[in-house]
C-alpha cells in the first residue's frame, strides 16, 4: 500500500503542475472541451484513487468538483469566473493535504464546507480566499523516461569497467599513495552511484502479483472450481521492465494451472483432497537470480497424455517412449500442443507453453517444471537480472574464463590443503574440508570442455541456498565487479550461465549459474547425498547396518548395507523389459533390475545397486530413508524369496530383502557339473542360515541340509558364531562369525560371499 500512496502522490503533483493554467485556459474558452475533460480526468482519478487508498477527505472534494464538472459537460451550468475560482481553490487545496500526506503531518479540515459550497454557489470570496493559501511543496520525485534510465545505467557500465582497467594498471606499476587514495574514494563514489542508478530501475514484484486475487477469483469461478490463493515474496524487487515482460507468461501459466491442473471439487472429493484447490505463487531471490514459483496441488502433468497428443499430430511415437522423464515433462512446451479436447474460453487452442517458454527466453531466463502425478505441478520461473553490475571472482578453466558471484562463494581453498581430503564414492567424488563433506563438481568436465586435467586446482565452497558443493576449478584468477547483461536464449536455455559480460580485457565472459551446474550434475540436496556419505563413513562396530527405505508399493524395507554399492537417480528411459525380465541400462552395462512384485516401474525415484564382488542386481526403490543398526531378533521367512525376513526395527516391523535370493534368482552363471556336494548347516543361527546361506549355496552347486540321515556323509559343514557339534574333519569345517571385524581364528564375516565360496571350495576339497 505504501508503494501506491508514493506512486499516487508523485502523479498527483505531476498532473497539478500543469492544471492550474488549463483551469484558467479554460475559464477563458468555455467552449474548449479537451480542457474540460482533462480537468474532469483529474478529479475523477484522484476520487477513485482516493476510495482504494481510504482517504476520505480527498475524496469528497474531488467527488464535489466532479459533480460540478460534470453538469458543465452536461450544459447545466456555464464556466464563469466564481465556478473557475472555486475549482482552483479545491485544486489547491487536493495539493496541499496530497504534500501533507507525503510529509507525515497534520492540515486542518477548517474551510474545506466553505470549499464545496463554492462551488455548488459559485460564492467567490471564498474560492479566492482558499486560492491565495494553496502553497505546495517543493517536489521531492520526478519521473524519468525508461530509455533515460537506460542511459544511466550504460554510462555507469562504462564506469565500473574504467574503473576496473585503472585500478587494474595502477596494480602492475609503484603508485603514490595519494593516487591510490584518490583511486580508494572514486571507487566508493562509483560504488554509490552504481546501487542508486541500478534501484531506480527496481520495483517491487507485488506490482505484478496485485492483479492476481481477481484473475484467479473469475477464472475459478467461469470453470465452476473454488481455488485459493496465496501469495507470497511479494516485497521482491525486480526491473520494472521485467515486470512487464512477465506479466503476461504469469497470466497464462496461472489460467492453465486452474483449468488443466486443478480438478472439479468432485474430482478433488473422489481424489481424497479439499474442495478447495491451493494455488501458490511466490518470488524469492537466489543468488543473481528472481525465482517466481506457481504451484498448485492439482492432478499434475500426465506424460502419457501428451505422448498421445503428439502422436495423433504425427510425431513418432518410438521415438517419443524413449524420452526420459525430464525430456516427457518438456513435451508440454511443444508448438500447438494443447491438452484440452475442447476449445473454451481459456484453452484450447494450441497456444500454450511454448509461447510462455519463448517470451521467458528471451529475457535470459528459463522455465523449469517439477511434476508429482495425483499431487500437483511446480512451474519455476528463473529471471536473471537484466542489468546488473555484481562483484563477482573470476576463474579458469580448460584455458576458459568463467565468472562466479561472489556472494555464491563461502570459501575458496587449493586442492593441495591438508585441510582437504577427495575421495570416490562409486563414480561420485566426495570433498572433505575439515569436518564438511561436500559433493564435488569438476567444471572442465561439467561444461565439456575437452582440456587436460589440471594438476594443481583450487576448490570453490559454492552455496546455493538449498545446499553447498565443492566446484573444481583450474585457477582463481581476479575478483571485480563486472556488468552482467544476458546471454543468447540458446546459451541461457542450457541452465548453465546467468548472462554475460564483457570485461575489461575484451574478452566476453560468461557467468555461471551455480544452481543450474549443481543440477546438471545430478547433485540432490536431500536423502539421497546423507545416505552415500553415510554409507561411505558407516562404522560397523559389532552389529550389521541395514539401509531402511521405502518400496514401490509404499512400504518401507531394508537391505543389509554390506551388499549395497551406492544410491543413484535414473530416468525412466533407463529401464526398459527385455528377454523376459526388466533391466537398466546404466553406465554402459544391462543389469538386471528387480521390483516388488506388482510395483510400476516408472514409479522409480531412486535405484539401489547390489554387489556381491561379482555380480550385480538393481533394486528400483521410491526413496531411501535411513541407516540402521540390524537387530539380533529376525524372523525369517516361510519359504525363500524375495523377503529374508521380519526385523523390528524403531517398534516397527520391516521387512528385510534377501540379497542371497537375489543373487541366486538372476545370477546367469551355469551350475557346476556332476554331483553336487552336500553342506550341513550344523551350529548357531540355523534359521537365518536357511534364509540367507542356503539359496546361495544351492545356487553354487551345494545341496543343503539341516540334519543328516543315517549313514549320510557331509563334505562341508557351515557353523555361525559356534563351533560344530558334529564330528567331523576340521579342514571341511567352515565358520561364519556376525562380527564384520576379527577373522584371526579362521572365520568369515557371514556377508563376505567370495570368502564363504572360496572357503566352502577348499573344504569340499578337504582343505587343501
Amino acid at each position: 500500500m505504501d508503494d501506491l500512496l508514493q506512486e499516487f502522490i508523485a502523479e498527483t503533483r505531476e498532473t497539478l503542475e500543469a492544471l492550474s493554467g488549463e483551469i484558467v485556459a479554460w475559464e477563458a474558452s468555455p467552449d474548449d472541451r479537451a480542457r474540460l475533460d482533462a480537468i474532469f480526468r483529474f478529479v475523477h482519478t484522484v476520487k477513485g484513487s482516493c476510495g482504494f487508498l481510504d482517504l476520505p477527505r480527498l475524496a469528497r472534494l474531488s467527488h464535489a468538483a466532479e459533480d460540478v464538472l460534470a453538469d458543465v459537460r452536461m450544459g447545466g451550468r456555464t464556466p464563469d469566473r466564481a465556478l473557475v475560482n472555486a475549482v482552483l481553490a479545491v485544486v489547491d487545496r487536493i495539493g496541499e493535504i496530497v504534500e501533507a500526506i507525503d510529509a507525515g503531518a497534520s492540515l486542518d479540515d477548517t474551510g474545506e464546507d466553505l470549499l464545496i459550497a463554492a462551488l455548488a454557489g459559485g460564492t467567490a470570496e471564498v474560492a479566492q480566499t482558499n486560492a491565495a493559501v494553496a502553497q505546495r511543496a517543493p517536489s521531492r520525485s520526478v519521473r524519468l523516461n525508461v530509455d533515460l534510465l537506460d542511459r544511466m545505467m550504460s554510462g555507469m557500465s562504462d564506469m565500473v569497467l574504467a574503473r576496473n582497467e585503472l585500478s587494474r594498471r595502477l596494480r602492475s606499476v609503484d603508485v603514490d599513495p595519494q593516487i591510490e587514495a584518490a583511486l580508494e574514494r572514486m571507487s566508493a563514489t562509483v560504488a554509490d552511484l552504481r546501487d542508486t542508478v541500478t534501484r531506480t530501475r527496481m520495483q517491487k514484484i507485488d506490482a505484478l502479483f496485485s492483479a492476481l486475487p481477481r484473475m484467479v477469483r473469475d477464472t475459478a469461478a467461469g470453470l465452476g472450481k473454488s481455488v485459493t490463493l496465496h501469495v507470497e515474496g511479494a516485497d521482491v524487487e525486480l526491473d520494472r521492465e521485467m515486470i512487464e515482460v512477465l506479466r503476461d507468461p504469469l497470466v497464462h501459466i496461472i489460467r492453465n494451472s486452474i483449468d488443466h491442473g486443478i480438478e472439479h471439487p468432485a474430482d478433488r472429493r473422489a481424489a481424497g483432497k479439499r474442495e478447495n484447490g491451493r494455488l501458490t505463487v511466490s518470488a524469492r531471490q537466489s543468488g543473481n537470480q528472481i525465482v517466481v514459483e506457481i504451484a498448485d496441488d492439482g492432478r499434475g502433468i500426465d506424460p502419457e497424455k501428451l505422448i498421445r497428443k503428439l502422436v495423433e499430430a504425427g510425431r513418432d511415437e518410438r521415438q517419443l517412449r524413449t524420452l526420459g522423464e525430464r525430456a516427457r515433462l518438456d513435451l508440454i512446451f511443444e508448438p500447438g500442443l494443447s491438452t484440452k479436447d475442447e476449445v473454451t474460453e481459456i484453452s484450447g487452442r494450441g497456444v500454450g507453453m511454448d509461447v510462455v517458454r519463448a517470451a521467458i527466453e528471451q529475457i535470459g531466463g528459463r522455465v523449469e517444471l517439477v511434476n508429482q502425478r495425483g499431487q500437483g505441478l511446480r512451474i519455476l520461473i528463473h529471471v536473471p537480472l537484466t542489468l546488473s553490475i555484481i562483484p563477482t571472482i573470476v576463474v579458469s578453466a580448460g584455458g576458459q574464463r568463467f565468472a562466479i558471484p561472489r556472494q555464491a562463494i563461502e570459501e575458496i581453498v587449493s586442492e593441495r590443503s591438508e585441510t582437504m581430503r577427495i575421495d570416490r564414492i562409486g563414480s561420485a567424488r566426495v570433498v572433505t574440508l575439515r569436518d564438511r563433506r561436500l559433493p564435488m563438481v569438476a567444471l572442465v568436465e561439467q561444461l565439456g570442455i575437452d582440456a587436460p586435467v589440471a594438476d594443481r586446482a583450487m576448490v570453490a565452497v559454492v552455496n546455493i541456498g538449498e545446499g553447498s558443493y565443492a566446484l573444481r576449478v583450474d585457477d582463481v584468477l581476479d575478483n571485480e565487479e563486472l556488468v552482467i547483461k544476458p546471454a543468447a536464449p540458446a546459451i541461457m536455455a542450457t541452465g548453465l550461465y546467468a548472462g554475460q559480460t564483457l570485461p575489461d580485457s575484451g574478452s566476453p565472459m560468461l557467468l555461471l549459474d551455480c544452481s543450474g551446474l549443481a543440477r546438471d550434475a545430478g547433485l540432490q540436496f536431500e536423502r539421497v547425498r546423507e545416505i552415500e556419505e553415510e554409507i561411505d563413513d558407516a562404522e560397523v562396530g559389532d552389529a550389521a547396518l541395514a539401509l531402511v527405505f521405502r518400496d514401490l508399493d509404499g512400504q518401507r524395507r531394508a537391505v543389509p548395507l554390506d551388499v549395497v554399492d551406492r544410491i543413484e537417480k535414473v530416468g525412466s528411459g533407463a529401464i526398459h523389459r527385455s528377454a523376459g525380465r526388466l533391466r537398466l541400462t546404466i553406465d554402459g552395462r544391462i543389469v538386471p533390475l528387480v521390483t516388488v512384485e506388482g510395483a510400476d516401474p516408472a514409479n522409480t525415484g531412486s535405484i539401489v545397486r547390489l554387489r556381491d564382488g561379482q555380480n550385480e542386481v538393481a533394486y528400483a526403490i521410491r526413496e531411501p530413508a535411513d541407516i540402521v543398526t540390524l537387530p539380533s531378533e529376525f524372523t525369517s521367512a516361510v519359504a525363500p524369496g524375495l523377503i529374508a525376513g521380519v526385523a523390528l526395527i524403531d517398534d516397527e516391523p520391516i521387512e528385510m530383502l534377501d540379497p542371497l535370493w537375489l543373487f541366486a534368482e538372476y545370477s546367469e552363471d551355469e551350475a557346476p557339473s556332476g554331483t553336487p556336494p552336500l553342506c550341513l548347516l550344523a551350529g548357531g543361527d540355523t534359521g537365518w542360515m536357511g534364509t540367507f546361506i542356503q539359496p546361495m549355496l544351492e545356487s553354487a552347486g551345494y545341496r543343503v541340509a539341516h540334519s543328516l540321515r543315517p549313514g549320510e556323509t557331509a563334505q562341508i559343514v557351515l557353523t555361525l558364531d559356534a563351533e560344530a557339534d558334529v564330528r567331523s574333519d576340521p579342514s571341511r569345517v567352515v565358520r561364519l562369525r556376525s562380527r564384520k571385524r576379527g577373522g584371526a581364528d579362521g572365520s568369515i564375516y557371514r556377508y563376505d560371499r567370495e570368502a564363504l565360496l572360496g572357503a566352502l571350495a577348499r573344504a569340499n576339497q578337504g582343505g587343501v
